[in-house]
């Protein structure tokens, strides 16, 4: 049996301290309004508000979480945890979004007691704080979006930001809506349509991150196209089965695999063959082989 691991670079490690910079900065960035905009949902009596500090407090949270997440998986392999702690990253992303998902269920449930009242709100007031919490929450998300997307835990953190900001646009409209019109029905209504957005965000994260937890082999790859390609594709290969795919981390592909070979094929180059075919072609860097004669 021989194995074949793909290098990380320094630059792997550069682009992992980077996110974990942003994701501290956002975190501090959204905790240091979140007070502010509960306290004058409270005094306008605006849901909008109250939810979007709801977003806020939650997603202080979660950032945190992502930021403690990136600090672990920079965690060394070791003899218990020999695939090193990659993972958690993901583990981050499926617990944000199960927060998430929780907390727009409660704010859908508000907010629909709410379309049938009519509640005194005071939209001045309302929007010239949704306003400061745009602004805090477009600085959160301009960190974040210079960091690496194709990350699972900084796509969920972004995803939490993203749904700050929409819940202070939100916020704006109804309260200029209240402000000019009177018509306070707005406020919940709003509320429940970003809702309705962030849930099916959230819940495209767990299935994601969830997918990678349960093994599953990933979206964008076949496992039986991949083994025919091995077979049609490296000399001395017979034909490939018993093969698993599996995720350590969404940029962290891995594969095991039994290859049949052909009497005179040599071991050895046969494999490194059969390393630089799923490296190149289909981007699986951790590989074990089990070599099988006909």
């Amino acid at each position: 049996m021989i194995q074949g691991v793909m290098p990380h670079d320094h630059h792997d490690h550069d682009h992992a301290r980077g996110n974990e910079k942003r994701a501290l900065f956002a975190a501090a960035l959204t905790a240091s309004f979140m007070g502010v905009e509960l306290i004058a949902g409270i005094l306008t009596g605006s849901l909008a508000l109250i939810a979007d500090a709801g977003h806020m407090l939650a997603d202080s949270g979660a950032l945190i979480f992502a930021w403690l997440a990136f600090r672990i998986t920079r965690r060394p392999a070791d003899a218990r945890r020999t695939f090193g702690w990659g993972r958690f990253q993901v583990l981050a992303a499926f617990a944000n979004g199960i927060a998430l998902i929780m907390l727009t269920l409660w704010i859908l449930l508000e907010a629909i007691e709410r379309i049938g009242e009519q509640p005194e709100i005071a939209g001045a007031p309302m929007a010239i704080v949704a306003v400061l919490g745009l602004l805090i929450n477009l600085g959160a998300f301009a960190v974040l979006h210079g960091g690496d997307r194709e990350n699972l835990n900084m796509r969920g953190a972004l995803l939490h930001v993203a749904g700050d900001i929409l819940g202070s646009i939100a916020a704006i409209v109804a309260g200029i809506v209240i402000l000019t019109t009177g018509w306070t029905p707005i406020d919940p209504i709003l509320s429940v349509l970003i809702a309705m957005l962030l849930l099916k965000a959230a819940a495209g994260l767990v299935i994601e991150s969830g997918r990678i937890l349960l093994e599953a082999a990933p979206d964008h790859i076949d496992r039986n196209a991949v083994a025919n390609d091995l077979s049609a594709n490296t000399p001395g290969v017979l034909r490939i089965h018993h093969m698993h795919l599996w995720a350590i981390a969404p940029d962290r592909l891995v594969a095991t695999l039994h290859a049949v070979l052909e009497e005179d094929a040599c071991e050895i180059a046969t494999i490194s063959a059969i390393r630089k075919r799923l490296l190149a072609h289909h981007g699986i860097g951790h590989v074990t082989v089990e070599v099988e004669r006909n």
